[in-house]
């Protein structure tokens, strides 16, 4: 694996292969090799031959994979950083190709000794760099062979590059240099192996659908498939599955609540107990008592089931993805009242369940209007409304509806075919 100073050892080897090789044939015998940037090359540099290095850029094939024999199976490693290194080879003569051209002479000889050596062996990188210095530049060690690729540039990005260059255009070439392996600091994840796999070392269970093998619920139901919502004291069913489990319990959440309300699901031997892996229903009664019209509120809730399992070794209890419904305020108060026009506005008082919290809104739905409840400091299940602009126009039948947090009490009865209103939910003005 290489290290930081990889960059700076194939540089180094690329200069010193040409430097070596360029003089064994026909060439002029003071040319020299450098690697400086095209701008700082003399005006008069003599016979040179400069091998820059413009631009570097990440490799693809290497970014994302971890480097054979330091990571094993289950270990979490550090990707390397690849690099892919682009240089720009130009060739210049001390007369300025005056009269033969020399410039061309070395840039011919140049591109020829690369071409003679697409692949820098680990004697190249190892023989170019001081012997002092080898064991910091540790690059003729990466797994990787690094390979030296022509790189055809078009008239326009050639220009372009020398533009960037800010020089006068010479005769040059260019070349990819890849791959560079530079080995990341941070250390690899090494977990333990694995010891057992599964409940008792059975392996992996596997199942023959698609179905998730976890604890779900898919559809819940009212008392009547047609009522948008549900009051206290009715049964809501959670069909699901993988439900089975020796106890259940039935989480509900609603954003006026501190904490969750939780019902146990098989508190009541007469519910039906979910056997069934692939398919089960529960039925869950909602209490109906004094407590339970103090605890719950009217409003939109999300329900859960956590299912526990003594039989599972690990992750004896989950949890079930959660289901939205609505929980509908009921008016107790004995309906239908007669009030009279001529009376003119009067004080409307109702009890409710379950009961209203001071920062709940709540209103009643009087015929078409709207009218909110009268302020009150505590827990209530008491409301007064105030109905004003009582007049001759108002006489008739007047339907109520409690509106708690965007949630209707339910008016019509479900029961009948078709669904009718019910009358007892009812003012009516007389004259």
């Amino acid at each position: 694996m290489s290290n930081s100073l990889a960059i700076a050892a194939v540089t180094t080897t690329l200069r010193k292969l040409i430097d070596d090789q360029i003089r064994r044939e026909p060439a002029p015998q003071d040319t020299g090799v450098t690697t400086q940037p095209p701008d700082k090359v003399p005006d008069k540099p003599g016979n040179l031959v400069n091998l820059f290095l413009y631009q570097t850029s990440l490799n693809g094939a290497w970014r994302n994979a971890d480097m054979p024999g330091q990571v094993r199976s289950g270990e979490t490693g550090q990707t390397p950083l690849a690099l892919n290194l682009h240089y720009v080879l130009t060739a210049y003569s001390k007369d300025d190709d005056k009269p033969e051209p020399v410039s061309h002479q070395l840039l011919g000889r140049a591109m020829s000794i690369l071409h003679d050596h697409p692949v820098l062996s680990a004697a190249d990188i190892r023989d170019a760099l001081p012997a002092a210095e080898r064991d910091d530049f540790d690059l003729y060690d990466q797994i990787e062979r690094v390979r030296i690729t022509p790189q055809p540039l078009t008239l326009d990005e050639m220009s372009k590059l020398w533009t960037i260059f800010q020089v006068k255009y010479r005769v040059s070439a260019a070349y990819q240099v890849a791959v560079v392996l530079i080995e990341s600091r941070r250390p690899a994840k090494t977990p333990l192996p694995v010891t057992r796999r599964g409940q008792q070392d059975e392996g992996v269970t596997a199942q023959g659908n698609l179905t998730s093998p976890f604890p779900t619920l898919t559809k819940l139901a009212f008392p009547n498939e047609r009522q948008p919502s549900i009051e206290l004291g009715q049964a809501l069913t959670l069909t699901g599955h993988h439900l089975d489990g020796n106890r259940l319990r039935a989480h509900f959440s609603n954003p006026r609540l501190d904490e969750d309300i939780v019902v146990p699901a098989l508190a009541d031997p007469a519910l039906p107990t979910p056997t069934s892996i692939e398919s089960a229903d529960i039925a869950l009664a909602l209490p109906d008592t004094p407590a339970a019209r103090a605890e719950w509120v009217a409003g939109f809730y999300t329900v859960t089931v956590v299912v526990e399992r003594d039989a599972d070794l690990v992750n004896k209890t989950r949890e079930t993805n959660a289901l939205v419904f609505a929980l509908a305020p009921r008016i107790l108060t004995r309906l239908p009242a007669t009030r009279s026009a001529a009376a003119g506005d009067f004080t409307l008082t109702i009890t409710c369940s379950p009961e209203v919290r001071p920062n709940q809104r709540a209103a009643i739905l009087f015929g078409d209007r709207e009218i909110l409840a009268d302020a009150h400091a505590t827990q209530t299940d008491t409301l007064t409304f105030s109905v004003k602009n009582i007049s001759a126009e108002s006489v008739g039948k007047h339907y109520l509806r409690l509106r708690v947090d965007g949630v209707d009490s339910m008016i019509v009865d479900y029961a009948q075919t078709p669904p009718v209103f019910n009358e007892n939910l009812m003012v009516e003005i007389t004259p």
